[in-house]
């Protein structure tokens, strides 16, 4: 199938990511409501699902209206809010699910793994009678970023999901086993779906260099993980791309691999790597990307696309230069990259 061609660009429907850290309230040295969605349509998303890891934390009513708030002011596309699982996303207290839910696009304590069993499956339980989401970020153990931690995990919130009937997700996947245990899970009835990340679909460990624009959490696995993940976004298993984008200062970012926080950006150039590397090496068809990267996380939690659509250039290419990103962050494993695909033009809501 073609797709329709509006004053000699390519027409594509508004991009829509689940997983982005906007940093506001509480961490605007890093980003800004206003900043990331500039970035974010400037990479085609109009539609941005904003994660909790903020000050204060989105635990509570009071505190998620804080955070829609700067949304309605200053966001220039549709920003959706996660409320937390856990109070402080600390994994003791559950948040108050029931007065958030309304509020909030789904559940998650993005960037701390929910250890304790209990926990989570009370919170499966309330969610589950919200009608919401849970969105896992799997680290068994704290600290840990082994496979292990993330897949066993995964491994504990599949039974879980499955005896609770929860609307079950996970983030950012990057293992071999994940794949495995999650299109059992498919196979099995579990309502379950899943992201990854671009940087897992196109960079393995033998690319890291010395440099904090390659570390993040998950970290960068094996090229048997990275094969693995190819093959599960080829056969459905994976059913989205997230980019995680997760600024931080340059200071941050500037102390080596070692040194340096988890996180790097993505929203202004996903869509180009992908088309790049898996699209036009013929591993996926374009309407395959715009399934990961629009249709199937809009349909999954409940995001309308309205008149929401991007105009491109897919023949043209470019270098990956951070210093023209309109993110404040700029730590990306793709400087200096070339790659095909320029956005034109980005409508939200037809303007």
């Amino acid at each position: 199938m073609a797709f329709p061609v509006l004053n000699g660009m390519t027409k594509l429907p508004g991009l829509c990511d689940v997983h982005v850290h906007f940093r506001e309230p509480g961490f605007s040295y890093k980003e800004t409501i206003r900043t990331g969605s500039l970035a974010a349509k400037a990479g085609g998303f109009t539609a941005v699902c904003a994660m909790p890891n903020l000050s204060p934390v989105p635990d509570s009513v009071e505190h998620i209206k804080l955070e829609q708030d700067i949304i309605d002011r200053d966001a220039c596309i549709g920003v959706y809010p996660y409320a937390a699982i856990s109070v402080g996303q600390e994994g003791k207290v559950l948040s108050d699910i029931e007065g958030l839910a309304p509020l909030c696009i789904a559940f998650s304590d993005d960037g701390h793994g929910v250890s304790d069993d209990g926990l989570m499956r009370e919170a499966m339980q309330r969610v589950k009678a919200t009608g919401k989401l849970i969105a896992a970020h799997c680290e068994l153990y704290p600290g840990d970023f082994s496979p292990e931690s993330e897949w066993k995990e995964i491994e504990r919130d599949v039974k879980l999901a499955a005896a609770t009937g929860c609307r079950y997700h996970v983030c950012h996947i990057s293992t071999k086993e994940s794949v495995a245990i999650i299109r059992d899970a498919k196979k099995s009835g579990v309502d379950i779906t899943c992201e990854t990340a671009p940087h897992y679909l196109t960079l393995c460990d033998r690319d890291v260099k010395d440099e904090g624009r390659f570390k993040m959490n998950p970290p960068l696995r094996t090229e048997k993980d990275k094969d693995a993940l190819i093959l599960g976004v080829i056969d459905g298993t994976i059913d989205m791309v997230a980019t995680d984008h997760a600024p931080h200062s340059a200071e941050e970012k500037s102390k080596g691999f070692a040194g340096s926080l988890n996180g790097i950006v993505g929203l202004e150039i996903a869509f180009p790597l992908l088309y790049t590397k898996l699209v036009k090496t013929q591993i996926i068809t374009p309407e395959r990307l715009v399934d990961l990267m629009s249709t199937n996380p809009r349909q999954r939690f409940d995001i309308p696309l309205g008149d929401d659509f991007t105009l491109w250039d897919l023949d043209e290419e470019f270098i990956v230069d951070p210093s023209k990103f309109l993110s404040m962050g700029r730590a990306t494993p793709f400087e200096g990259e070339k790659l095909c695909g320029v956005l034109k033009e980005t409508y939200y809501s037809g303007i």
